[in-house]
């Protein structure tokens, strides 16, 4: 069983984010959700902006296919990501 789901319109996954890290960098999978440090502070949208630009930039997505499901004002998130292409979904499963 995989952490995140496919669907026909992409891929959604939970994402636990953890503002002001010294770097944005992945930390793996927690009980299901994958944990990202951002650098930004959780001010004005900064640490979901930068998730967007982390995200598309690891999976190789233009920041326009990543959306935030649920979570705008939350540590845990919902991101989906439009038309994954053979290579994203690659590097979901070895995330996993």
């Amino acid at each position: 069983m995989t952490w995140y789901r496919e669907h026909s319109g992409g891929v959604t996954f939970s994402v636990r984010v953890v503002p002001r890290a010294s770097r944005s960098e992945m930390a793996g999978l927690y009980d299901g959700v994958l944990r990202i440090r951002i650098a930004a502070p959780p001010v004005d949208g900064a640490a979901n902006r930068e998730l967007i630009k982390f995200l598309s930039k690891q999976l190789k997505v233009p920041q326009a296919a990543v959306t935030l499901v649920t979570g705008n004002n939350s540590k845990q998130k919902t991101v989906s990501i439009a038309n994954p292409s053979p290579t994203t979904l690659d590097q979901l499963s070895k995330l996993g």
